[in-house]
């Protein structure tokens, strides 16, 4: 199992898992759910207002074993050495769903700021310490929210899929514990039933807060990365737009080829890439 002082906190928060996030000082401050998340490296220290912070941090992982199989692929292994300390982490499944439904066409920073505007208008104002925040909005407050109210957090298009997205919970239709004690196929198939989730949002969802570590989530970046440095080995890969036929296919190669941890790969892939392309995190 890992230690979760092994973390570069830094590194994990700006990898494009989490958007509601701040560094304020030496601290990185963070909306989970209901939780208020306050995390620091040195020396670590991690508080949590409400949660089980080794729940949120995967110190259930048996990392050593994961580290070791993954990086058998030489570009991995090169960019676990880029990314020391980069870990996967367990997030809020609502807040997860709800943010990826919200990154279609969008930027770091718009996702952020769109959460952050639906934590505002829909959220609940709790104080944790020094720290006043408000908590990401339960299932029932989205799906009884106005598509007015929605679009007034700077939704756009989005704001119908994430009304879609919370009546489907709030209606039993998505149940988060069932999907996480399900299969990696079962609960990415449940996913896709709901309108706007298509197989990369899906994949983000069961990687970041279902425990799939075989799912691979495809995106420009990754379909670049793909090209970049694997494309002897997949045959499904291409320049053009992954359709959702061929994002299954590629899914199947990549599993194959990567392994059971793919998911873990791809976190350490596309952390290197974007850095080396010096794009913006939070």
């Amino acid at each position: 199992m890992q230690k979760i002082d092994t973390i570069n906190i830094e590194t994990t928060i700006n990898s494009g898992q989490v958007f509601l996030w701040n560094k304020i000082e030496d601290q990185w401050i963070g909306v989970d759910g209901q939780d208020l998340l306050i995390l620091k490296q040195f020396p670590f220290s991690t508080r949590s207002s409400f949660g089980n912070i080794d729940n949120f941090l995967r110190s259930d992982d048996n990392l050593k074993k994961i580290l070791a199989d993954i990086s058998r692929d030489k570009i991995v292994g090169k960019a676990v050495k880029h990314s020391p300390g980069l870990r996967l982490i367990r997030q809020d499944p609502f807040q997860c769903y709800i943010s990826f439904i919200c990154s279609s066409n969008s930027t770091i920073q718009n996702i952020k700021s769109m959460l952050e505007n639906l934590c505002k208008k829909f959220g609940t104002k709790q104080k944790f310490g020094e720290y006043v925040f408000s908590t990401f909005p339960n299932a029932e407050t989205l799906a009884n929210a106005s598509m007015k109210e929605l679009i007034d957090c700077k939704l756009g298009f989005r704001a119908k899929y994430v009304k879609a997205a919370a009546q489907a919970v709030n209606f039993g239709k998505i149940d988060f514990a069932e999907l996480r004690k399900t299969d990696y196929h079962t609960a990415k198939e449940s996913l896709k039933k709901v309108l706007g989730i298509g197989n990369k949002v899906a994949d983000c969802i069961s990687l970041f807060s279902l425990d799939k570590m075989e799912a691979f989530p495809i995106d420009t970046w990754t379909q670049r990365i793909l090209l970049k440095y694997y494309k002897k080995n997949f045959d499904n890969i291409t320049e053009k737009p992954v359709t959702e036929k061929k994002y299954e296919k590629l899914h199947e190669e990549i599993v194959e080829y990567f392994g059971p941890y793919a998911g873990y790969s791809q976190q350490f892939l596309f952390k290197m890439e974007r850095d080396l392309n010096k794009k913006n995190w939070l």
